[in-house]
């Protein structure tokens, strides 16, 4: 028998042996890819339906005090900005809206933003996630280098690792720890194919070429990883953190709504979906907002729509723009202790995975809950794009998210054992993987004029916990440079073809 019979064999044997014990498919991420670039027949984006699934971070009693803020009396019928969304990048929108006003000296009357949301608060993606805070330290990173050169590569991460430390540095300064469930722990990558092992390497080693700080990076052994962890398969390894998404958000809502009342004044409503944008009838106003409630007029709009982007702007449908998606989330309950499943968060299979333990509360369940999603790669062929329906979950996912933890750690999840929650939520991909960031162009023309004053953060590919509050940052920053006439500057850690105005 030759070697490379040998070899090639030995790879057969192991694939077997990775999915007998995967419930899940392997080496999906090229045909996920593919089939997101086919062009398509769908049209725009509806609005959020009205029954979505019941989110544990949104429907566990008391989690979100906010959820029919605004959605009755009066509407706002006038503002300066208006914010459609109130998940991460919505608010996050307001919060540096709120901190650039804070020190205006020019004592005029207050800047007036509104924040309107289709369905409750955080409703949306935000409200249905992982719940990670973690960057993407170096994956992917060959892919980046190639596409956009190792100045932009490094950006891109830049951003994720600058999201991670602001947000956990509010967290810190206003003592939010308890208030949003934060846990700062280890991440670990599981590494489940020879070829993913591979580019993660390879990824690692044109990463650390190229200047990135990988110091804090460590590859554990599959013999290693039985031992500390019960699983098998190798993984790297690295600071991470988890946290209630949902409480984060009215967390940065209520900072924004205190932060200089007299120089910025907010206003959240709540169940108001915008369902037309078309041009202001006032004078001193540039667009109109429709909503079943009314109509709002405003001089600036910021897009914070995600996977529903398409619905107010269709020349975002199709691969050229933002793709919705649908993820699949459920509530597990570990068969061990936290002291054997630990606090670690997890990602694996190229990312189609991801969980963590929730805090373990004194005197309760010493079992922690496991927040679980993932699982598009076994959906079909279409691998949930194209799908704004959060209503219902879908069965084949719910199967192998069911049968993964089990499969990947033995005797530490019990088979059969049914989640306490199941949900759906919508994504918005894009085709390069990267977010829209700045003013809305038709991507053909890279023409502003259409669609003066308005702005769009959205299209984070899975990835909005640590990409989110940067987009949005730099978002509010341009429509802030507007509202007081001076000129908006690039942050250093913004990649520049995140830009609507230079997207290749």
């Amino acid at each position: 028998m030759g070697f490379q019979y040998r070899v090639a064999l030995a790879f057969i044997l192991i694939q077997s042996l990775i999915m007998s014990t995967l419930s899940v498919p392997t080496l999906q991420l090229d045909t996920a890819q593919a089939v997101l670039e086919l062009p398509s027949r769908h049209g725009p984006a509806g609005l959020p339906v009205a029954n979505a699934t019941r989110s544990f971070w949104i429907d566990t009693p008391g989690a979100n005090p906010l959820a029919k803020e605004g959605s009755q009396g009066e509407l706002t019928s006038d503002a300066d900005v208006c914010i459609i969304g109130s998940g991460i990048t919505g608010v996050s929108a307001a919060y540096h809206l709120a901190k650039h006003f804070e020190g205006r000296e020019d004592g005029g009357t207050p800047v007036k933003v509104v924040i309107l949301e289709a369905r409750d608060f955080c409703s949306g993606a935000t409200g249905r996630n992982g719940g990670h805070l973690t960057p993407s330290v170096f994956l992917d990173f060959v892919n980046r280098e190639l596409a956009y050169g190792p100045d932009e590569a490094r950006k891109t991460y830049a951003l994720e690792n600058y999201t991670a430390s602001e947000l956990i540095n509010i967290i810190e300064a206003e003592s939010l720890q308890r208030a949003v469930d934060f846990v700062a722990s280890s991440h670990l990558s599981l590494l489940v194919t020879e070829r993913e092992l591979n580019f993660a390497k390879a990824d690692f080693a044109a990463a650390q070429a190229a200047g990135l700080d990988l110091d804090h990076i460590e590859w554990v052994s599959g013999k290693d990883m039985s031992e500390t962890y019960g699983t098998s398969f190798p993984a790297s390894r690295y600071p991470g953190h988890n946290l209630w998404p949902l409480k984060l958000v009215a967390e940065l809502y209520k900072i924004a709504l205190k932060t200089a009342p007299s120089k910025f004044s907010l206003k959240l409503h709540t169940n108001t979906p915008v369902t037309s944008i078309t041009s202001a009838s006032s004078t001193s106003r540039r667009w109109s907002l429709s909503t079943p409630r009314g109509a709002i007029q405003c001089s600036y709009v910021i897009h914070a729509t995600n996977g529903y982007s398409s619905h107010l702007l269709p020349h975002l449908q199709g691969p050229v723009g933002i793709v919705p998606t649908r993820g699949q989330v459920l509530a597990l309950r570990s068969a061990s202790p936290l002291s054997e499943v630990t606090t670690a968060s997890w990602g694996g299979n190229e990312g189609f995975e991801y969980w963590f333990p929730r805090p373990v509360e004194s005197g309760k369940e010493e079992n922690p809950l496991i927040i679980l999603g993932g699982g598009r790669e076994a959906s079909g062929p279409n691998f949930e794009y194209y799908v704004t329906d959060d209503s219902v979950v879908q069965k084949t996912v719910g199967k192998v998210l069911r049968d993964f933890l089990p499969g990947v750690f033995p005797g530490k999840y019990e088979k059969g054992r049914e989640p306490e929650m199941e949900w759906t939520g919508i994504m918005g991909f894009t085709k390069i993987g990267d977010p829209f960031v700045g003013p809305v162009v038709k991507s053909s023309e890279l023409d502003t004029r259409e669609f003066e004053g308005q702005f769009i953060a959205a299209g984070y590919s899975g990835h909005g916990m640590t990409r989110a509050y940067a987009c949005a940052e730099a978002v509010a920053g341009m429509v802030a440079a507007k509202l007081t006439g001076t000129k908006w500057e690039t942050p250093e850690w913004l990649p520049r073809h995140y830009l609507t105005t230079e997207r290749p």
